[in-house]
């Protein structure tokens, strides 16, 4: 008899289990278990973080979606997710806004390091990293044969970085951790003008631009959440479009600028805008035009945090802000890259002159009838200075033919 009600129970579970999956695109042979670290995908995207979690090991715990929220706020419906059942297997999608992220209690933590960029310049180094979790609630009695369900996720945006990826688990409950990455450099470009204003982007004629012609240039950040402001960390130009170039020359770095190079803004809003004037490389010497591709070193920095980021070029040292740093918030550097710039190199022969067909062929008629008018002065001249022809005079001799 209780080997029969055993069987009765084992059946009764089975049936409990195969009814979980009814309705969503879940398999009962591979997804009876617990949830895993390949159970979470997480997206680190410029404007929003979206989180992917497996439904069937979700159904298959005793949970439902009502149960899953962001770091524990099961009661604001704003923090869950909603069920997606168009894919396989079914699953629950968290969307999570970069300009909001701490309304559901997820942290934005910045690690700061004082070490060399990516080339090798000594500089500030950080990482921001925002992070959070997706659980299950706890029953109010003191024991629960349901298991406590937990997914920790985070987003790293450096310019260089290392993530790992690893897996918790006890008797009590089921842990998945998932690390990922994003960038913010698509949100960033360069662009050329041809002043001041900022208002007429830069046209490079035909034949290049002429040596010491000033350009302006500005960094700017397009759909990128208010708290952040773009620093410029580094900007140097080269001879090719390969920022990692050998042969660079530098416009500005930490308290180094050119000469004729001027900052105008940095750090204090969305745009970076300086100038500088144009040159040619030397190694470009034995060609009619030089190019020159633009780069800079850009960082993204918190608000109020750009000013601690710019570099102290007084008598007070960097070391007296670094420690206020180990917190402050910024991306990671990203490389933006403009041109080229095609500049204009005189010949040793002095200049070119170009004429267009209208003024060619009236110039050659002038020659033509130039060409003429001497020739037919010179033949004037030469008529009037030849000796006249002798004239017949009378003689004493008569000639008997005139008799």
């Amino acid at each position: 008899m209780e080997r029969l009600c055993l069987i009765l129970l084992l059946m009764g579970r089975t049936t409990s289990v195969l009814a979980q999956f009814n309705g969503y695109n879940c398999d009962a042979n591979y997804h009876s278990r617990f949830p895993a670290e390949r159970d979470i995908s997480v997206y680190c995207g410029v404007q929003t973080m979206t989180l992917k979690i497996n439904f069937c090991p979700v159904l298959f715990s005793g949970y439902t979606v009502a149960d899953l929220a962001l770091n524990g706020r099961h009661g604001d419906t704003h923090c869950r997710g909603f069920i997606n059942n168009n894919t396989f297997p079914t699953v629950v999608l968290f969307s999570i806004s970069l300009s909001t992220l701490e309304a559901c209690g997820n942290s934005l933590v910045v690690t700061t390091s004082y070490g060399a960029n990516a080339y090798r310049n000594m500089s500030l180094v950080q990482i921001g990293n925002i992070s959070g979790y997706i659980d299950t609630p706890d029953p109010p009695s003191i024991i629960s044969y349901l298991p406590g369900l937990l997914y920790k996720f985070s987003c790293s945006y450096p310019l260089e970085y290392l993530v790992n990826n690893s897996q918790l688990a006890s008797s009590s409950a089921a842990i998945s951790v998932k690390d990922s990455n994003g960038t913010f450099v698509s949100t960033l470009s360069m662009i050329l003008y041809n002043d001041s204003t900022y208002n007429q982007q830069l046209s490079i004629p035909m034949a290049g631009l002429a040596l010491k012609t000033r350009v302006f240039a500005a960094v700017k950040a397009t759909n990128l959440d208010k708290r952040w402001n773009i620093l410029m960390d580094y900007c140097y130009t080269t001879p090719s479009g390969n920022p990692n170039d050998e042969l660079r020359y530098d416009l500005f770095f930490g308290c180094y600028k050119d000469p004729q190079t001027t900052v105008f803004e940095n750090g204090k809003s969305q745009m970076g805008r300086f100038a500088f004037e144009v040159f040619r490389f030397v190694k470009h010497r034995h060609q009619k035009m030089s190019t020159v591709f633009l780069h800079c070193v850009t960082k993204l920095c918190r608000v109020d945090d750009c000013v601690l980021l710019m570099p102290i070029c007084g008598r007070r040292r960097r070391r007296d802000i670094e420690d206020s740093l180990e917190s402050r918030p910024s991306s990671g550097d990203a490389i933006i890259t403009a041109g080229p710039i095609i500049t204009r190199i005189a010949s040793s022969s002095g200049p070119s002159l170009t004429l267009n067909p209208v003024t060619s062929a009236l110039l050659s008629g002038v020659v033509i009838l130039g060409v003429f008018s001497l020739g037919f002065f010179l033949l004037s001249l030469r008529l009037l200075r030849r000796p006249p022809l002798p004239t017949t005079t009378p003689s004493e001799a008569w000639n008997p033919g005139f008799k």
